[in-house]
Formats: structure tokens, sequence, C-alpha cells
């Protein structure tokens, strides 16, 4: 990182950004930081689906503040160690589907693939809207992306 970060407020933002060291993996940190969010979608797949929604939201709202405190201090756009955005993308698309595991796993491929793939609008976000709300809107693109290609397919199964 170019700037030392000082203020314990850059420190939390540094630390949730990088989804608490997942951003430091030296292979793959987006993909290690979306299973982060498997974690973190394991534990808030226990709540009513209102609360799920909301805790989905809390972290979204705290990838924008803390990711743009990260490409603050690093002077970069969508800095790689940043991975709190793949943790949100990956909860939020197994949370959209049933809670078994073969499910989670499609959820979390599917999620992936269309954050690498970047297919408009995702790369529109990525390549147009700056600071931590790119980074954070970019990843909520592949995720509906890859709820609006799994749901359908979940619901028709389940019939």
């Amino acid at each position: 990182m170019s700037r030392l970060v000082h203020k314990p407020s850059q420190r939390l933002g540094h630390v949730l950004a990088l989804s608490f060291g997942a951003g430091l993996s030296p292979v793959w940190p987006g993909t290690v930081g979306a299973v982060v969010g498997l974690v973190l979608a394991a534990g808030l797949a226990m709540l009513s689906v209102p609360l799920q929604i909301a805790g989905l939201a809390a972290l979204f709202v705290v990838g924008v503040w803390a990711s743009g405190v990260v490409a603050d201090a690093t002077g970069t756009e969508d800095p790689q160690i940043v991975v709190i955005d793949e943790s949100f993308g990956a909860a939020a698309v197994v949370l959209a589907l049933p809670a078994e595991p073969l499910w989670w796993i499609a959820g979390f491929v599917a999620f992936r693939a269309f954050d690498i793939l970047k297919p408009f609008p995702v790369n529109w976000a990525h390549d147009k809207v700056t600071g931590g709300m790119g980074i954070m809107l970019d990843d909520a693109a592949a995720a509906l992306y890859a709820i609006l290609v799994l749901c359908p397919i979940a619901w028709f199964l389940a019939s």
C-alpha cells in the first residue's frame, strides 16, 4: 500500500475491505473472498429473509465505504486486495438459492464466472462508476446475473 494507515477507522476499513485478510491470498484473492461470502451466507441463512436482506444491504454499504478507504489509501481504482465485493456477491447469490450444497456450489461458480467475464452492464459498472460504489456495484451486477440464471432453474426443478 502506498500510504500508511494511521486512523483506527482506516485500519477497520482495510480489515473489512480485505474480508478479514482473504484479499491477501497469494492465489485467486477474489475467489478466496467469495468463499468468505459463503461463510457469511451460512450465518445469514439462519435468519429470516427480511433480516438476510438487511444484512446484505448493510454489507453493501459497509463495502462501499471500506473499498473506498482502501482505494484512496492505495491510489488504485480497484485494488486487487479488496475482496469484500466478492464476499457480498457470493453471499447474495447463494442466499437467493435453495439451501443445498449443490445449489450453493452452482451459485458460487456462476457468480465467479459473471464477475470474471463481466458482461454488460457488469463491465459498464466496472469501467464507469468510480470509488467504493464502483468496486461494489460491478459485483452486485454479477450477482444479479447469477441469480437471474439460477433461480428460474431452481424454481423449475422444484415444481
